[in-house]
């Protein structure tokens, strides 16, 4: 485990840290998304700074966040679902690269290999036909023995038993506003998904970050922001997976190596 380090930037944005190389998952660094506001406080530059590697596991814009990824620079390494590198190049990334589940690439001493997602692919919705479109996806990213998870969006789906085990998952345990609509986890079939890869540990992502200005001030919206993490470590109290909670911002404390055998 040595090297090896997660930060939590809010909703599906994680710092890893691996064999020597930073990535970062579904980059969203910045005050607004569309027309969701961030609860949480931006990420100070610092946080995104030295970025090797940017997995995006697909097209929706609170996950492909254009005003994020210039952040990161143009030149920096993008890797997206098969289909859509073409849309990304022309909205002027130079190293944008494609890969579907099943297939593999490697960063320095990383390895990513794409997986199956159960999830809406088009950039603006499940029901639209026209603009670009590429199945969703999730990652695992390994080194020296070490295998971090990263689901995306999905919900479940028979495949995740073939992934495991993992030593941690990145969950997603809801959304950003008052439902969650197809191709997604909510706190309960996290727990499960957690069972099925046989994670060790997991990471609740893809809460308390942004919400619409309209409602976040609600009783249910501040309940939403809050609740689902805590929700997830109660469903998934006395199995094997422990729980880093971890709230938008911080670094996650990791168990010490002896906690893992």
């Amino acid at each position: 485990m040595s090297g090896f380090s997660l930060r939590f930037l809010g909703h599906s944005t994680v710092r890893l840290e691996l064999g020597g190389r930073v990535v970062l998952t579904d980059p969203v660094l910045t005050a607004r998304v569309g027309g969701l506001v961030r609860v949480v406080p931006v990420p100070p530059p610092a946080s995104y700074a030295g970025v090797d590697l940017v997995l995006l596991s697909h097209l929706h814009g609170d996950h492909l966040h254009l005003p994020s990824l210039k952040l990161l620079g143009r030149r920096t390494r993008i890797v997206v679902p098969r289909g859509a590198g073409t849309w990304l190049r022309k909205k002027g990334f130079e190293r944008v690269e494609e890969i579907a589940p099943g297939e593999t690439l490697t960063d320095g001493g990383l390895t990513v290999t794409a997986t199956e997602a159960v999830h809406s692919g088009h950039r603006w919705g499940p029901r639209l036909t026209h603009g670009p479109q590429s199945p969703a996806l999730g990652h695992l990213v390994e080194n020296a023995g070490t295998t971090v998870y990263n689901a995306g969006d999905t919900d479940l789906f028979d495949g995740m038993r073939d992934l495991g085990p993992v030593d941690v998952a990145l969950l997603p345990v809801w959304g950003w506003g008052p439902n969650l609509g197809p191709g997604h986890l909510d706190p309960a079939r996290a727990a499960r998904a957690a069972a099925l890869v046989g994670a060790r540990a997991a990471v609740p992502v893809h809460w308390g970050t942004l919400a619409p200005p309209g409602l976040r001030r609600t009783a249910r919206m501040r309940r939403l922001l809050a609740d689902p993490p805590r929700v997830f470590a109660a469903e998934a109290a006395g199995g094997t997976t422990e729980v880093l909670f971890t709230e938008p911002g911080a670094d996650v404390v990791l168990p010490a190596p002896t906690d893992r055998a």
